[in-house]
This record gives C-alpha cells, structure tokens and sequence, in this order.
C-alpha cells in the first residue's frame, strides 16, 4: 500500500495521533505526517504511506495557507489561547481595518521570525516546549519564511479573522504575537485552521472516521501525482541509466522533476542542476 491521505486533522489531536489512529486501522507500519499541526489546530494534514514515506520532505515544503483568528489585547506565553497570560493590555481600544491593514502588509514577504518557545523546533536534540515546560531558560534562533499575502477577512472590536499565505515552517503563533506588538496592544493566535497544504486543499480532505481498509484504496492519491514538478520522460537507455545514479545531459531549467520511463512508469523524483539530470530519490 503506497500513497498520500489528504486527512482533515479535527482540534484536541496532535499529528502523531493522526498517525497512531490510521497506523491500528489500517494495520500498516511505514506512515507518516507532513506538516505538524499544533494540537489545538485543525485542517489539512497530508498522510504518506508505504513508498510515499519517502516523498515527506517534498510536500513538507510546499506553501501553505491558513485562517486564524487573532485577538488583541493579552499576549500568552505558548502565542495561542492554550497559554499563560503573560502580559494584559488594560486601556480601552477597538480595531480598526485601515490601522490594522497598514500593519499586516507590513508582514508580507520576507520576514525574519522567531518561533514559539514552546513548538517542537529542537534545541540540541531536545523539543522546545520540553524544556519550555521544564523551566529551562534557552534562546531560538530567528529564520526567515515568506509571507505571500494576508488578507482581513473580518474585523472585530478586539479580534480579527486572517488569512495567510505562506512559506514551509511559518508559525502563525508568531506572526500573531509580532503583530500584537506592532500594533501595540499584545496579541495571540485564538483560532486555526490550515486549508491548503501544497496541491492538498481543505475542499478535497477527508474525515479519520470516514477512512477504512475497504475504501482506502479509492481514497488515497498517487506519490506521482501529489508532486507539483514539471515531467520529464526517458527512452530506454535514459531509463536504465537514471535508475543506476547516473547523470544524462538535458539543457532544461535548474529544478525538480518527476521522471517517467519509456513505458509511462513512474520512476522518481529528479534535479536538473548545470543542464545535468540526476536522480534525487528513486521511487519505483
């Protein structure tokens, strides 16, 4: 059993209970999530199975995109509601678009951010909210993500609904709490949900409850197909050639590709670097 779920991870679950819950339903071992989704959090979490275990770090780095609710007012030591309020902003204010706009496209493109102290980013082999829960003092470095657009779906007097379009490993936590800072009232991300991860929308996801042994084949998708690179088809000889590491001479443009056999056979995923291919990882 080789393929991708497009699972729609319901709030109270972490992403490795997603895993746990199909690994006993379906009785299979190889499995695994792309694109850990906090627990509170709900939405698109692609699943691999078997051979497309193989394929995680290729959908893990594909865009994504979020709705989260965002209130103003307190900032919280986890940048969610889950957290300790940590500091209170005590005058009166209420939103207003113009203002708040002005702020948000402050935050679009790149952006130097600092993820949450507790997040499972690992400092010297251990999670974050590890030693965060421990009471440990430890610094996360800053890294830069992209943010392509966020848009104002609705104002509140204290709140805000957003939706996000953005790079692989943006925490949303954190762009909620600098926004709280540059407004100046403090914020924290109350609410979320991933609708898009890569080609896998919130439209075509489907429920934990909704998947069994006898219908799982009609549900999950192809590794091929998941992958959003362009194609490139060998002869024979190219065929036999790129299945033995070798490099062939192609004058395409520096990126990834799927490859194709002679006889339509999905073979792996390929990178053009200098007008050489080269396998990158061999699927067949």
């Amino acid at each position: 059993m080789n393929g991708i779920i497009n699972i729609l991870k319901p709030p109270g679950m972490t992403s490795h209970d997603v895993v746990s819950f199909l690994r006993k339903r379906l009785n299979i071992k190889k499995i695994g999530h792309t694109g850990t989704l906090d627990p509170g959090a709900a939405g698109v979490l692609p699943i691999c199975i078997g051979k497309a275990t193989k394929i995680v770090e290729y959908i893990t780095s594909q865009d994504k995109t979020y709705i989260c609710e965002v209130t103003f007012g307190k900032v919280t030591d986890t940048f969610d509601k889950y957290g300790k309020i940590i500091e209170e902003y005590n005058n009166d204010f209420e939103l207003e678009y113009n203002e708040l706009k002005k702020v948000t496209d402050e935050f679009v493109g790149e952006i130097e951010q600092t993820p949450p102290t507790y997040s499972a980013i690992k400092i010297n082999g251990q999670r974050a909210y590890e030693l965060a829960r421990r009471g440990e003092s430890f610094a996360i470095p800053s890294r830069k993500v992209y943010i392509y657009s966020i848009d104002i779906l609705k104002v509140y007097q204290k709140s805000a609904l957003l939706k996000i379009h953005c790079s692989k490993g943006t925490y949303i936590r954190s762009l909620c709490n600098d926004l709280g800072k540059k407004v100046g009232y403090g914020a924290y991300m109350s609410f979320l949900l991933r609708t898009q991860s890569g080609k896998f929308t919130i439209d075509n996801s489907v429920l934990l409850d909704d998947i069994t042994i006898e219908n799982i084949k009609k549900i999950m998708l192809t590794i091929d197909d998941v992958l959003e690179y362009p194609i490139i088809k060998l002869n024979e000889n190219q065929t036999k050639k790129f299945l033995n590491g070798a490099f062939l001479e192609m004058n395409l443009e520096d990126k990834y590709y799927r490859i194709y056999s002679n006889n339509e056979t999905f073979l792996g995923i390929g990178i053009i670097q200098k007008n050489r291919l080269k396998p990158d990882k061999i699927l067949i």
